[in-house]
């Protein structure tokens, strides 16, 4: 891959952590604060949306930095060994936690008068689709598994070739 493109998804990584950090110090106490004087119906809500919305920054922040890992293994050329499946790994499991606080957050939401069920049903939705994310990531990791066999036998044929020559 050549430096131009790692620069850029490093660009965009840079910019999307650091958007996020500020979500999470500035935007997401707005929030809370918000909630608490609205009252009402959703007063209640306040505790668990705040906790479940940091709660998905924080898998996306883990995601974020699992990429630039895997960036920087791109970059020096070592991506197709064993040491990429942890951060494979890593990503999967938080984009499956980021999918189950997405259909928590729809349990909490759909109780009472104060959320449509339309938008209960649209927070389920989302929460497949994040599911769904997490399913192609496995997917790629099984090509990636492929990819590590196939170098891995072909760094053994080099190596009985080196013999025979």
């Amino acid at each position: 891959m050549g430096n131009l493109p790692v620069l850029a998804l490093r660009a965009v990584l840079v910019a999307l952590l650091a958007g996020s950090v500020f979500v999470q110090a500035v935007m997401v106490p707005l929030l809370a604060v918000d909630l608490e004087e609205a009252g009402g119906d959703l007063g209640h809500l306040r505790v668990p949306f705040v906790v479940i919305t940091l709660l998905g920054i924080v898998a996306a922040q883990v995601v974020l930095v699992c990429v630039w890992r895997l960036v920087t293994m791109v970059r020096r050329g070592t991506v197709f060994s064993h040491a990429a499946f942890r951060y494979v790994h890593i990503v999967i499991g938080a984009m499956v936690a980021a999918a189950l606080l997405v259909f928590t957050l729809g349990v909490v939401l759909a109780p009472g008068e104060a959320v449509a069920p339309g938008v209960v049903l649209l927070v389920g939705g989302v929460g497949v689709a994040v599911l769904g994310v997490a399913l192609v990531v496995l997917v790629l990791r099984m090509l990636l598994a492929q990819a590590v066999a196939r170098d891995a036998e072909a760094a053994r044929m080099q190596a009985e070739l080196d013999e025979v020559i």
